[in-house]
């Protein structure tokens, strides 16, 4: 099915907005653009309020006299405390079920990476005991209170992501590839079925964000950067998770409540970055970022989650014209809308436990997980005093109400629940399969070498071949998708094991060499690869951990080229399979390679990827490449920003575009390789560790001379733990870093780079290495910040008498002047270490946001004499 064959609502939005981008919408979006650079973000907000570009929608459910009489006579009983408890959601690492019971909270959530007992191997029945135990509470009225069911919600984003043996659907990326909305609508219906058997009531999904800029670290959760694709996929899932709204299942039994999210403009911000600032006019955000929306609220999503983003300056989380005047009245929203993670936070004048602000512009549920009793109290206090008004609190609440009684929670008819041979079964997985073959994109194929003869010997190399975790991506049992092991996707299959499995039985040998290396006792007929298939890409990450400051896949001469160009130099066909959540500037690989097929991120079954790839033992095509990209690919590395409709669209590989097995392949074989990132165009913060370290940069404990790489939450070196690394949050996620040294020995921590990187840039143009810092204690030994260059190429400079003027126990920026460490004999033209913190004593400390900031020296903490 491709994307025209589309109900008639939905291509009415998509062709609408096509006619106004053609018609001149553009022109607009940059006249307003420019404009908008002159006004404060106030005012830039309130110059862009035109609520004439939205379209008048009627609420997707006719209003039920039934229902609203219902709740009307619940809420007549309740009292303000039982009120206020229904718009919070807690997640269930801290809240137990007598919590529920005696403050009547609304709703519980487990975050990605919690599970029941605190225990990731938690069976389908610890699932589903834990929720009836949360049910019961919410429905016991030994206090007097008014029974009303609990719901909870789950991040199930590429199926039930968060319990070891679920079926894992490819990314969302994946699917947009494939241009087939029935297929996503029968992916719903596998997914709340997963979910329904563990007792869930609701996932977090879809995400209809339509993104502009790759670099944003939720690229993969996106359908495509085209918005008639999204508004498709975003009816089809909803309807898959929740049924049709014409149905009498709908939203019971099988069905779950399903999120549209996250409302609205998250897939525009600046320079990509997560939770930053989306500065389009208000026509470019209703028709490219809301058209997942003018879908999804028609098929009768329940539930809308506020974004973490701004709009010109402004938050979602408390932005009343959007979420009440917009999304509620204009588009006619009658369901609630929930907050995500703390997000009510970064309103103006809020903190995580008071935010009345956010009720007030028309959030209904504060996502709350771990300081809720002081949201609670808080506003419980704000709602008394009329802080919050009755009517707005009110209209939340019978907005939560209303939900829970269409989806059927107060019969807590479950009729899948604990029910055997759902989770991950066979007809599941086989759909996953069928995902992973209509996903997979081909871009280029000299001499028509795939789809492969499997009667050959193949050669499978590269750390993605035979690695589950990377082939699945972030929000894969843990929230980052990394500390993940083979033994935790039971039934699911590698890339190698399906080509394994397919080439021995056609009468060929398939052999595993991460590394590329072979010799005479490869293969077992002794012969040398006929052919090798050589799958890597990006490591696991989720959210913020994921934005980069480059497109570029690799910086310099990493491993993956240089596997591709041994094989190359050696006379065999190289096949490469690239996993990633995004388009990435790959022109080295793409040159050294014969053919190039784009895998995204296609999750459980790798088998997928075999059907495609090889013929059948007569060599006749078995699933032929269909797969489109749903993405622009770029040609050059400053191509952050490349949709169709804009200037100077110039990609390498157009949206849609996917060769076949028949197809002439037309990119050339000599692509420009230059990549230099650091020396094109305006000089931006070079990002070195942001909640991650960011490529090219990898985090490293050196204790006395061995190196130990800091890839999960929690890493030491070797024997007696010397350094201990540990991920920590600062204000987000995760996104610190807590470093102990014992004293032991002396001892460092790195970030360093596998190739040397020319920064001279930034110290051409007056930057300061800045960071965040938490020192635990004052240090009273030495300590060194150093920047290194090679082998005896380091500028090392005293840092303990800064810190100890630092407040123990409380964060602080510290500055230092790149010129500095110039000063003491670091080559900013060949760095191998961006930073490194050295300690010969015991230490404790954190570190965090890591950069080099141009035009910063002036003002640096650590002013130098040169």
């Amino acid at each position: 099915m491709t994307i025209f064959n589309l109900r008639p609502k939905v291509l009415a939005v998509s062709v609408a907005f096509m006619g106004a981008i053609l018609s001149g919408c553009e022109s607009e979006v940059r006249s307003s653009n420019n404009n908008a650079a002159k006004l404060t973000n106030g005012e830039q907000a309130a110059a862009s309020q035109n609520i004439e570009v939205w379209p008048k929608l009627n609420p997707a459910l006719d209003p039920d006299p039934a229902v609203e009489a219902k709740i009307s006579h619940l809420m007549e009983k309740m009292t303000i405390e039982e009120k206020v408890g229904q718009i919070i959601q807690a997640e269930i690492k801290y809240i137990t079920p007598e919590d529920v019971k005696k403050y009547h909270i609304g709703s519980v959530l487990n975050g990605g990476g919690t599970y029941p007992n605190n225990d990731k191997f938690s069976s389908p029945q610890d699932w589903l005991e834990l929720s009836e135990a949360f049910f019961k509470a919410s429905m016991d009225t030994s206090d007097g209170g008014v029974a009303i069911p609990i719901i909870w919600g789950s991040d199930a984003v590429h199926g039930h992501n968060n319990i070891v043996g679920a079926t894992l659907f490819p990314h969302n990326i994946g699917l947009g590839a494939a241009r087939d909305p029935e297929m996503i609508r029968r992916i719903g219906i596998a997914t709340a079925k997963e979910v329904a058997v563990t007792g869930v009531d609701w996932t977090f999904a879809p995400t209809i964000a339509v993104v502009r800029d790759d670099r944003w670290g939720r690229t993969y959760e996106s359908y495509s950067e085209d918005p008639a694709v999204v508004g498709a996929y975003a009816q089809a899932m909803v309807e898959g998770l929740q049924g049709d709204k014409s149905d009498a299942d709908f939203l019971r039994g099988e069905n779950l409540v399903a999120t549209a999210k996250h409302f609205i403009g998250d897939g525009g911000t600046v320079r990509g970055i997560d939770r930053g600032d989306n500065q389009v006019p208000e026509r470019e955000l209703a028709e490219v970022h809301g058209a997942g929306y003018l879908s999804a609220l028609p098929a009768g999503v329940q539930t809308v989650m506020a974004s973490f983003n701004s709009w010109n300056g402004e938050r979602l989380h408390g932005h009343r014209y959007l979420l009440t005047n917009v999304l509620k009245e204009r588009l006619g929203f009658d369901g609630f809308v929930v907050g995500d993670w703390n997000g009510h936070r970064f309103v103006p004048g809020c903190s995580v436990d008071s935010c009345a602000a956010a009720i007030n512009a028309g959030l209904d549920m504060f996502m709350v997980p771990s300081d809720w009793k002081a949201l609670y109290h808080n506003t419980l206090e704000q709602a008394k005093a009329g802080e919050i008004g009755t009517e707005r609190l009110n209209d939340a609440v019978r907005r939560i109400l209303r939900v829970k009684i269409r989806a059927g929670l107060f019969e807590h008819i479950r009729p899948l629940a604990g029910k055997d041979g759902i989770l991950g079964n066979k007809e599941h997985r086989e759909l996953a399969r069928e995902a992973v073959r209509k996903s997979l994109v081909l871009l280029k194929n000299n001499e028509k070498l795939v789809p492969i003869n499997p009667s050959q010997n193949v050669l499978v190399v590269g750390d993605g071949a035979h690695n589950l975790s990377k082939q699945s991506g972030g929000w894969t049992i843990s929230w980052q998708g990394t500390g993940n092991t083979r033994e935790d996707f039971p039934g699911a299959t590698t890339i190698f094991e399906g080509i394994q499995a397919f080439v021995a039985a056609s009468g060929g040998q398939a052999v595993l060499s991460e590394s590329g290396d072979f010799s005479a006792s490869t293969f077992a007929n002794g012969g040398g690869p006929d052919v090798a298939v050589v799958v890597y890409g990006e490591e696991p990450y989720a959210e913020w951990h994921g934005d980069i400051a480059s497109i570029e896949y690799q910086l310099g001469e990493k491993s993956d080229l240089a596997k591709l160009k041994a094989l190359r130099d050696a006379g065999i066909p190289v096949v490469s399979v690239f996993l990633t959540g995004r388009p990435l500037w790959v022109n080295k690989e793409l040159n050294a390679s014969d053919a190039f097929v784009v895998a995204w991120l296609p999750g459980s079954e790798g088998q997928g990827i075999a059907d495609v790839l090889f013929t059948d033992e007569n060599g006749n095509v078995r699933y032929e490449f269909s797969g489109k990209l749903p993405f622009s690919w770029p040609e050059f590395v400053h191509q952050t920003v490349l949709n169709p409709y804009h200037d100077e669209y110039q990609p390498l590989f157009a949206l849609g575009y996917g060769l076949g097995s028949e197809s002439e392949s037309t990119v050339s074989n000599r692509l420009s390789e230059d990549g230099e990132t650091y020396s094109i165009g305006e000089l931006e913060d070079a990002w070195v560790l942001v909640s991650r370290p960011r490529a090219p940069w990898g985090l490293y404990i050196d204790d006395a001379g061995t190196l130990t790489s800091v890839t999960g939450n929690r890493m030491a070196s070797p024997d007696d733990e010397n350094i201990t690394v540990a991920s920590i949050d600062m204000e987000s996620q995760e996104d610190a870093r807590a470093i102990s040294w014992k004293g032991a020995r002396s001892g460092a921590v790195r970030l360093m780079a596998n190739s040397k990187q020319d920064l001279s840039r930034y110290l051409a143009e007056s930057s300061a290495l800045m960071l965040d810092v938490r020192v635990d204690r004052k240090p009273s030994h030495s300590v060194t910040a150093e920047v290194r260059c090679g082998d005896g190429c380091v500028g090392a400079l005293p840092l303990q008498s800064y810190l100890a003027e630092l407040e123990p126990g409380s964060w602080a920026s510290i500055s230092i002047d790149l010129q500095c460490f110039a000063e003491q004999g670091a080559d900013f033209g060949r760095v191998s270490e961006a930073f490194a913190l050295a300690s010969e004593e015991e230490l404790n400390m954190a570190v965090a946001n890591i950069r080099y900031v141009p035009g910063a020296a002036e003002n640096a903490m650590v002013k130098c004499a040169g």
